[in-house]
């Protein structure tokens, strides 16, 4: 981006908030609250919207306090004003809440790095199958896996989601795998026999030599504009932060490739975590970000911005949605994240939910908030992300 389109991004309308001794209350709806004293810290957002016009969220727990392997999962009939929690879910974690003929999904591994595993709710998020083996939703158990709440495409008859495992097992980031999981949107998600897998590709440093423990993760498997799978990732890497990778998907699901030359593309926010989804009206993709205004601080996560894209190569951001001012504080001293969003179209609107550290927050990723925001008007630049309706 150039440096007049993100001071154009910067100057737009946006909630703003600013860093004071009584800090503002906590933006967006809080669904839920986890005290930083309990070392239970808010991670892996996810979100559905029901045919009925209802929404489920979802989140883990990381961090010393924590198990490594809970979600919980939350229900809103008033547009996201209010919330109640439905179910707590033993032996999943850093999975995608996902809506599928009517039924509800969970997809992702049992534990920090555990298995690979998926469930079924047909009654709303209350109750969910249990993964016991290959037939009930066990999908891969011959390694140490890693995903987050990634988008599931649909095309040409089949369901795609990037995953990754960690190979050696050891370390964050460089050691691990991409790779997509796919199936016929017909069959029997829980039955692993259904399932295929590319094969698993390792980042490699040379690829980008002055990156600080460079690596690739949480990728968004999109269509292209021709009609192709790719798999695009967020790039761990210092100095280049604003770095994403396209990995090429066969149409068969089982091969997956990537070329250094052309593969690497400037994506505002690319170091963080983010989903991309395809608008049907406009033929745009979009997506919500962490927007990195100060070089000297890469990791920086309290400027929200929402983003767009023709050929998913060329980024511009549109906005920013939300934003806090610490007064150009470091990554080690900063106390404020919006961060890992999933969200979703609403007619004119965007919903999303963001993993957001605030006021007490432990630091910016130890989050201790689940909000609830919309963006309404999203494709005219109107409107802002505050409350729900």
């Amino acid at each position: 981006m150039t440096p007049a389109l993100l001071a154009a991004a910067l100057a737009a309308p946006v909630l703003v908030l600013a860093a004071a001794r009584e800090e503002p209350a906590v933006p967006g709806v809080v669904i839920a609250h986890s005290p930083a004293a309990s070392r239970e810290y808010v991670g892996c957002p996810g979100l559905v919207v029901l045919p009925d016009g209802s929404y489920r969220a979802t989140h883990s727990h990381f961090g010393p306090g924590s198990t490594y392997d809970t979600m919980f999962v939350y229900a809103s009939a008033d547009k996201g004003n209010t919330w109640r929690r439905l179910a707590r879910i033993k032996g999943q974690w850093w999975s995608g809440l996902y809506l599928h003929r009517g039924a509800l999904y969970l997809m992702g591994v049992s534990r920090r790095y555990g298995h690979v595993v998926i469930r079924r709710s047909t009654d709303g998020g209350r109750t969910w199958t249990t993964p016991k083996d290959a037939k009930s939703g066990l999908l891969l158990a011959d390694g140490q896996y890693h995903t987050a709440p990634v988008p599931l495409a649909v095309h040409n008859g089949r369901l795609w989601r990037a995953m990754e495992d960690r190979h050696p097992p050891k370390g964050w980031g460089s050691t691990f795998r991409a790779f997509v999981m796919s199936a016929p949107t017909d069959a029997n998600l829980l039955d692993a026999a259904n399932w295929t897998c590319t094969n698993r590709l390792a980042f490699r440093r040379e690829w980008l030599p002055r990156g600080s423990n460079p690596g690739w993760l949480e990728g968004n498997v999109v269509v292209t504009p021709a009609g192709k799978l790719v798999n695009v990732l967020r790039v761990n890497a210092e100095p280049g932060y604003r770095t994403a990778a396209i990995v090429a998907v066969s149409d068969d699901g089982r091969n997956a490739s990537f070329d250094p030359e052309t593969g690497f593309i400037e994506f505002p926010g690319g170091m963080s975590k983010f989903t991309i989804r395809l608008d049907a009206r406009t033929k745009r993709y979009w997506t919500l970000g962490s927007l990195v205004t100060n070089p000297d601080n890469p990791r920086q996560r309290n400027t929200l911005a929402l983003t767009r894209s023709r050929d998913l190569r060329q980024w511009r951001v549109e906005r920013v949605v939300l934003k806090h001012d610490e007064g150009g504080v470091g990554w080690r001293q900063s106390k404020v994240g919006f961060q890992y969003i999933d969200w979703q179209f609403e007619g004119e609107d965007i919903v999303f939910v963001s993993r957001t550290a605030f006021a007490g927050a432990h630091n910016y990723h130890d989050a201790n908030y689940l909000t609830f925001h919309r963006i309404r008007g999203f494709r005219t630049g109107s409107g802002d992300a505050g409350q729900g309706k």
